[in-house]
């Protein structure tokens, strides 16, 4: 059953000025606890506003990833993934996600969900989330570190002008 959309404009444009909020002071800062502390209720909204399998599944995924993320942050833990499994990048869902430290692979991996979100889903409350969503893990990437970013950036563009 389709979720009331009533007020669901005025709720996520709240939600997308909190996450803006939370990219300036992240950025200006260089303190990516902002970004990802006020990204949470743009998280815990999309899962209430997904229905489908696929999409109610990549929104609790976010959650995780996002947790660990502030959690991986706040304890400082350093983990490289790629030098750990052998290989740079994965493949998931449709996508390539550079391995390297753990706290870099979290917002990928954010952003990799959110794309799923917004092409599986026909609502337009839940792809404006996915957008907030997909631009706070790019700004978290590139608080985290600015070289990552400039790679992920990198291999976005050229995955969109494959699928061009």
């Amino acid at each position: 059953m389709a979720k009331p959309t009533k007020n669901a404009g005025l709720i996520c444009f709240i939600l997308s000025i909190v996450a803006l909020i939370g990219i300036l002071i992240g950025l200006k800062a260089t303190a990516p606890l902002w970004i990802a502390f006020l990204l949470l209720p743009t998280v815990i909204y999309e899962i209430y506003r997904t229905e489908g399998e696929s999409t109610r599944w990549s929104s609790w995924m976010m959650l995780v990833v996002l947790i660990l993320e502030i959690l991986f942050i706040i304890f400082k833990f350093n983990y490289d993934l790629g030098q750990y499994l052998g290989y740079n990048q994965t493949y998931i869902g449709g996508q390539f996600v550079p391995l390297g430290d753990i706290k870099i692979f979290g917002p990928a991996l954010l952003a990799v969900l959110s794309l799923i979100l917004f092409t599986r889903t026909a609502g337009i409350y839940t792809k404006w989330l996915s957008v907030v969503i997909i631009v706070c893990a790019f700004a978290l990437i590139f608080t985290l570190s600015q070289s990552a970013f400039s790679d992920l950036l990198r291999q976005s563009i050229g995955q969109g002008f494959y699928y061009l």
